[in-house]
Order: C-alpha cells, then sequence, then structure tokens
C-alpha cells in the first residue's frame, strides 16, 4: 500500500513538471515573438516614407492611427507603410499581363458637354382632346350612321337618329305655349330650356318653333372633328338617360411620349420648345413644346416619361407612330468629361478605375469614388473625384477586381501567387469555421512556437482531423488580412513532433 502512494505521488510530480515544461516553452517561445515584434515596431521609418497605419501582426484586420501597445497582446503595434503591401487601395499588374486583358484607358479631359437630350417615344391621342356623347333620355337607336370605332368625324357630322317619345311630349308642350296668348315669355323660355336640357340642339329647336310640328326622332351629331375612339352603340339597341354613346378623339393636336434618362431629367423644363421626326414623313420636323414630365421612374430602364404636346392640323401624326425627340435644353458648359463606361455604378457608390504608372514601371490601378453630373453624347459630367489629365479604365474593370479584390488591392490578380507557409502542430479545439492549433516556429513568418486559433474553412480541413491529433498545414493571408489555414491534414501521432513543443 505504500509503495502505491509513493508511485501515486512520483506520477503526480512527472505530470507536474511536464505541465511546468510546456508553460515555460510556450512562456519563452512568446516572450521571443513578442522581442522580434517589438524590434520590429522600433525600427527607424524607411528615408522620405510616413507609415499609412500601425497594426498587430496578429490581428492585422484591426488598424490604428498612432503607434502604441497593442490592446491584443503583449507587444508594440507594427507600422504599415505604402509599398508594404498593405491595403493601400491599388492593384499593381504588369504591362504584359495589362495588354492580355485588353484593358482600354482615357484620359480625363474638359469639353463642353452638350444640354441637347436626343429621346425616342410614341405618337399617341391628345386626352385633353377627348369629347363623348351621352344619351339625355331614353330611347331607340333607328339609325346608325357611324358604324366602326376609328372612323373620322367632322365637327356637325350626323352620328345616330334617335326615336325618344319623351321628346315628342316636350316639344308639344314647347309648342302650345307658343301659340297660347296667355303665356309669358318666362314660360316659353322655360320649356326652349326643357328641350336643350333633354339633348336636342339649337338648330332643332329652332326648327320645332319655325314649322310648329313636333318630332319623334333626333338626329345626334358630332360636337368635335376627330376619329371615333370608342363606339358603345348598335342598329336597333335601346338607350338610358346618362348612357355612353361615343368617344371622340381630335387629331388637332397629339401627343409624344418620349423615354428621357433619368440624368438629363433636371435639364428638362415645363414649356421648353422641342421639335420631332417619324419614320413615316422622313425629312420634315414637326415642332412641339414640352407640355409635363410624368412622376414615375422606369425601373428597368431608369427613364422619365416626357409628354410633348405638337400641333396636327393636317393630320399626318398617327397615334402609334415611333418618334424621335430633340430637346434644347440650354447651352453647353466647360466641364471634366469621361467616357460613359468608365463610371461604375453599384448603388451605393459611384466610382471609376484610375490608372497610373509605379516606380517599379507596373501598371497601378485604384479606385476613386466620383460625384457625376449629367451625360450627353455618351460623356458623362465629373463634378467631383478627378482632375484633368489623369487616366480612367474604360474596359476590363471586372478583371482588374471584384468589390472584395479591390480593397483587398488585387491579389488574385498579381503574377505571384499568395504566398504560403508549412506548420506542424496539435489541434486543441475544432470550432465551427475555426482550428486552435499548438503549433511550433512557423520561419516564414518569423513566428514562434505558440497556441492560436486560426480561420478554417471546411473544405481546407482533411478527413481525419480531430481534436488532441497532431496535423501539418498550409497557412496563408486571406483577402481580409486575417490568417486562414488552406490545408490541415492528419499527422501520425507517433511521428516527431514539431521542434520548439513539448509533447
Amino acid at each position: 500500500m505504500k509503495n502505491r502512494i509513493v508511485i501515486a505521488l512520483g506520477a503526480m510530480g512527472a505530470l507536474a513538471l511536464l505541465a511546468a515544461a510546456i508553460g515555460g516553452g510556450y512562456w519563452f517561445a512568446m516572450q521571443r515573438m513578442t522581442a522580434q515584434m517589438n524590434a520590429q515596431a522600433e525600427a527607424p521609418a524607411p528615408a522620405g516614407k510616413t507609415p499609412l497605419y500601425y497594426h498587430d501582426p496578429m490581428y492585422p484586420q484591426s488598424k490604428f492611427d498612432k503607434p502604441g501597445k497593442s490592446p491584443f497582446m503583449d507587444m508594440m503595434l507594427v507600422p504599415v507603410y505604402g509599398d508594404d503591401g498593405a491595403d493601400t487601395g491599388s492593384v499593381k499588374i504588369s504591362s504584359r499581363v495589362v495588354q492580355n486583358l485588353g484593358i482600354r484607358i482615357a484620359e480625363v479631359a474638359e469639353g463642353a458637354l452638350d444640354r441637347k437630350v436626343e429621346a425616342v417615344g410614341t405618337v399617341v391621342f391628345d386626352e385633353r382632346a377627348v369629347v363623348v356623347v351621352q344619351a339625355k333620355v331614353a330611347g331607340y337607336i333607328e339609325k346608325l350612321l357611324v358604324r366602326a370605332p376609328l372612323d373620322s368625324v367632322v365637327k356637325g357630322q350626323p352620328l345616330a337618329e334617335i326615336l325618344a317619345p319623351e321628346w315628342v311630349a316636350a316639344q308639344e308642350e314647347f309648342l302650345a305655349l307658343q301659340r297660347s296668348p296667355q303665356a309669358n315669355d318666362a314660360l316659353r323660355q322655360a320649356a326652349r330650356q326643357r328641350l336643350l336640357l333633354l339633348g336636342m340642339s339649337e338648330a332643332t329647336v329652332a326648327a320645332v318653333a319655325a314649322d310648329g310640328r313636333a318630332r319623334a326622332r333626333i338626329t345626334i351629331t358630332a360636337p368635335a372633328a376627330g376619329v371615333i375612339g370608342e363606339l358603345a352603340i348598335r342598329q336597333g339597341m335601346s338607350v338610358a338617360p346618362g348612357m355612353l354613346m361615343f368617344r371622340i378623339n381630335g387629331l388637332g393636336t397629339v401627343w409624344i411620349n418620349a423615354d428621357v434618362p433619368e440624368t438629363q431629367a433636371a435639364w428638362i423644363k415645363p414649356g421648353m420648345p422641342s421639335s420631332a421626326t417619324v419614320p413615316a414623313w422622313p425629312g420634315e420636323t414637326f415642332k412641339s413644346r414640352v407640355t409635363a414630365i410624368l412622376p414615375e421612374v422606369n425601373t428597368m430602364t431608369r427613364t422619365l416619361k416626357v409628354r410633348l404636346e405638337v400641333a396636327n392640323p393636317a393630320g399626318k401624326l398617327k397615334p402609334g407612330m415611333y418618334a424621335t425627340v430633340s430637346l434644347g435644353a440650354g447651352a453647353a458648359r466647360e466641364v471634366l468629361l469621361v467616357p460613359n463606361e468608365a463610371v461604375i455604378w453599384t448603388g451605393k457608390r459611384t466610382m471609376v478605375v484610375v490608372a497610373d504608372t509605379a516606380q517599379d514601371g507596373k501598371q497601378q490601378f485604384k479606385p476613386v469614388d466620383v460625384e457625376v453630373g449629367g451625360e450627353s453624347g455618351g460623356m458623362t459630367e465629373i463634378s467631383k473625384g478627378l482632375a484633368r489629365g489623369m487616366k480612367v479604365v474604360l474596359s476590363g474593370q471586372f478583371l482588374i477586381d471584384s468589390e472584395a479584390s479591390l480593397k483587398a488591392a488585387g491579389d488574385r490578380l498579381s503574377e505571384v501567387p499568395p504566398q504560403t507557409h508549412s506548420g506542424e502542430g496539435r489541434v486543441e479545439k475544432i470550432g465551427r469555421d475555426s482550428l486552435t492549433i499548438s503549433h511550433g516556429p512557423i520561419p516564414g513568418l518569423q513566428m514562434g512556437a505558440m497556441t492560436m486559433e486560426f480561420k478554417a474553412p471546411p473544405a481546407a480541413i482533411a478527413a481525419g482531423v480531430k481534436e488532441g491529433g497532431m496535423v501539418s498545414f498550409q497557412l496563408k493571408m486571406n483577402s481580409k488580412g486575417e490568417f486562414e489555414l488552406d490545408q490541415v491534414k492528419p499527422k501520425d501521432a507517433m511521428a516527431e513532433k514539431p521542434a520548439g513543443m513539448k509533447p
């Protein structure tokens, strides 16, 4: 029994010594790495260079504008300069790669932005020139003189003959008052007004008074010239008071609904003179004017409807015709201009990709936020963000970088593949998308032995990796400036442990 107690105490002492050795090794590695990082932080700045920002190399996603001690680890913040490969917001590509990608470049220039808007539109009826003919009394359509929609009519043209018994009684009352010597002028005038309210025309009432004979059938005439837009009756039908019989669309004036880009809408004002041409009458120009800018934007084409009124006395313009309209929006003025294709619209930002030549001879590209004005003739006004003489990219922007790689300085277009660093260690914990590994020194990063949590996409972890197991791994920096495991493979548990680690 005493021997068992001695053995147990000896085992506990050995475990304590082992824990102390591991802790001492870890402490020594951390002190060594901290000394290296502090030496890097305290190194003098290169001549003529100012740090862009300061960061903790173990947490590169956090940036600081002043030097000092890291809030994450016991070390000083390290300065980052413009040529350290940090996130300066630019991409460097060799001239050969630029040529292979077919990237086209243009220079920002000053020029006159011609405020003249040209748009296409469609001729439609003038809805203000519409008149309707309704039945005023109950009756029957005995004869229909206009039988088809879109038939042309002139003012005063007979449209239909109606048999209306109610008209007969009103006419007889009117004639009786006309003949009666006891009736005064007020009664006669009231009877005449009743006939007009029942829908009889002034000419018909005058004819009834002249020959002293009531008429049971009355002819309905067109109150205006145009075409029959709607025909709601047929011969032999009965009609009721208020019923629509005809809708007549006038053609003396027509509208043109033109689609104008929303970027040019601010140039257009109601009352502005304009002109229109149609393919049906080549060489002929129709004078018009803007009557309204409709308060609705087409979300698919990003255009507004502009309504123009055109005089059409000869009836040459027919609803449905295509028309090209030209609106003079004022005198041109000198502004900074770039081709339309250089402007990138992301929904939240408006930017262009600026091109320059770096000191090493490579082409350098950088996204720049801009404010744009109007556009005309394939050119866009730049009101803020660029200067005359700068060069912008016209094509191949998506090849230079996606939104993410523009922020990460375009590593994927670099001619040198992203650098990876090899290491070995023991898996302490497996998270949802991370691994905590106690690893040995990683010379490529000048990183000592320590326990760290790394991002680890599920696709990077091979089968057989488990907590407590030995692994070999590849480490790289992702587009966000964070260390990420690229490949993690199980290593024989009995194999030699990485240098600097205690079993």
